[in-house]
């Protein structure tokens, strides 16, 4: 990834009347934060800096946007040396590496158990960001997934949204095979090459490649299993059309040539930059595994606010975290209507924008939707090594598709696995 060019915001307080400085903590200082996406992320916190400077005139921000790679390998350096002196007072760290830095850095990162209220939160974003009893972070936004479709295509087909409601990945694939067939148009769109659609099916099914304890578990891992199968049965059933990275996989349901695609919410906007198809997509809940525990709710990405331990403005950056992110709901409906950004905070579905309707997608309460399914994705342990075991099942994947029995192909992944992560 390219880096992006460094930017620094500093927002100023703004006057206020007396009588709500003089409700104000006593909290002066500068809150240094590290993110990355200027239009989402940095975006976002810019907002969250603002409010919260109307309750604490002393308080400024300085917002340091770097490319994520960037920001991943400056708190790893900074991290290792021990010193945390170039370190900032929050960072934003994928759900997917949040593991990875809590396990391997003990004692960086500031537990937040009591000072959170994390029943107020989605369970599986708390349990990503909880070790050994303690809770660290504040969660942010969400993954959670669902199945955009094309409207009109399933209609030539014969379908009705009804049809899609709750379904499993075999009932996809029936669907898939009749809308080629009356429209000619493929199903749906996947780069084989990245683990998205593994992650997001194993999570539907309650399982990650590793168990509770934090252990591999690849070859008695039902839910992996039926993940491979079901992408293997997708691409011999002739329902996906192929896609060579980022690029070519939007291009595959923007320009029209699938039916639908199965992705995270964060893609909601970019399907509705396509302004020539308002009211002709629709979303439905996530397919499932057709096995015990699996649900139509799953989860692709997503990123939570930690706060390093060796901050001098450590108590500030949790209160601030505290305030806007753990309990501002117009701060949600805010971001939500601005950047498209679902918020993690289940408390915050009750909000306006969350009910309102939207004409692209035929009327449908869009984000009330994905909210309620949030509240539903099954709390799996991440680990440290994701994108290792990410990397194994794509090496292996083809050969599944290929005829090779998938016991044998889940003994492969393991043992790739097994030498990456030593």
């Amino acid at each position: 990834m390219d880096r992006l060019p460094l930017k620094t915001w500093t927002l100023r307080a703004a006057w206020v009347g007396a009588s709500l400085m003089a409700a104000a903590p006593a909290f002066a200082g500068e809150i240094t934060i590290w993110c990355w996406d200027p239009n989402f992320n940095v975006a976002i916190m810019r907002e969250a800096g603002e409010r919260y400077t109307k309750a604490h005139p002393g308080t400024t921000f300085n917002i340091v946007d770097f490319a994520k790679a960037d920001v991943e390998q400056k708190l790893q350096t900074g991290l290792a040396s021990g010193t945390g002196n170039a370190l900032p007072d929050i960072v934003l760290i994928e759900d997917y590496g949040a593991q990875k830095y809590l396990q391997s850095f003990p004692g960086a990162f500031a537990p937040m158990t009591k000072k959170i209220d994390y029943s107020g939160f989605a369970p599986y974003k708390v349990q990503l960001m909880t070790l050994e009893g303690e809770t660290y972070g504040v969660p942010f936004d969400s993954g959670v997934t669902g199945l955009f479709y094309r409207r009109d295509y399933l209609e030539q087909a014969g379908f009705k949204p009804a049809d899609l409601e709750n379904i499993t990945w075999d009932r996809y694939i029936e669907i898939g095979k009749a809308v080629e067939a009356k429209t000619g148009k493929k199903m749906t769109t996947e780069d084989l090459n990245d683990g998205g659609m593994t992650r997001i099916i194993m999570q539907s099914g309650g399982k990650w490649y590793f168990n509770d304890d934090g252990e591999l578990d690849v070859t008695g891992n039902a839910a992996l299993k039926g993940a491979l199968e079901t992408q293997a049965k997708m691409v011999k059933a002739g329902i996906v059309k192929p896609a060579t990275g980022w690029n070519d996989f939007v291009k595959g349901f923007t320009s029209g040539d699938v039916a639908s695609v199965v992705t995270g919410v964060w893609i909601t906007g970019t399907i509705k930059a396509q302004a020539a198809q308002a009211g002709k997509w629709g979303v439905a809940p996530t397919p499932r595994l057709d096995m015990a525990g699996a649900t139509n709710a799953s989860n692709l990405g997503g990123s939570s606010w930690y706060v390093l331990a060796k901050s001098k403005e450590k108590d500030e950056a949790i209160n601030f975290l505290g305030a806007i992110y753990g309990k501002d709901i117009d701060f949600y409906q805010k971001i939500l209507a601005d950047r498209g950004a679902v918020g993690s905070l289940t408390a915050a579905r009750s909000g306006a924008v969350y009910q309102q309707s939207d004409a692209f997608f035929g009327g449908e309460q869009v984000w009330q939707r994905f909210a309620d399914w949030l509240a539903k994705v099954p709390p799996v342990n991440y680990g440290i090594f994701t994108n290792e075991l990410d990397n194994a099942v794509t090496a292996n994947l083809q050969a599944l598709i290929a005829g090779k029995p998938v016991d044998a192909v889940l003994k492969d992944i393991e043992e790739q696995a097994k030498t990456q992560i030593q």
